[in-house]
């Protein structure tokens, strides 16, 4: 029997809360309140999958090994999946617009094509 999950929750440190907010407000992702605070907000991002995105004086509150600065390093990848090319574009060109960088070219490959921010 292969092991399934009923929920996923991503913790992320991030430096500045109400920014990150009106960030992934700007991309039209819902902020679940009931998990969201001075601390933390709750990001949807599908049927129960959740970023959670705390600051980051909060989230090293949970581990006693240093978290890296995103300027110098990379902590975590995380990719989420769209129905379509056009979906995918659509939501790289509206994360730019509400601060957000392209990490490299596009990148297709047939069976999957990938953008990065």
């Amino acid at each position: 029997m292969a092991t399934r999950t009923q929920g996923l929750y991503i913790n992320l440190p991030v430096a500045d809360l109400a920014r990150t907010r009106a960030f992934y407000e700007g991309l039209g992702f819902e902020i679940d309140p009931r998990f969201s605070d001075d601390k933390v907000i709750a990001v949807v991002l599908g049927a129960q999958q959740v970023a959670m995105l705390l600051r980051r004086e909060f989230f090293q509150t949970f581990t006693d090994r240093p978290v890296n600065d995103p300027r110098e390093g990379v902590q975590c990848l995380v990719a989420i999946q769209f129905g379509s090319r056009a979906e995918v574009d659509a939501i790289v060109e509206a994360a730019r617009a509400h601060g957000g960088a392209e990490g490299h070219a596009a990148e297709d490959y047939g069976f999957m094509y990938q953008r990065a921010f």
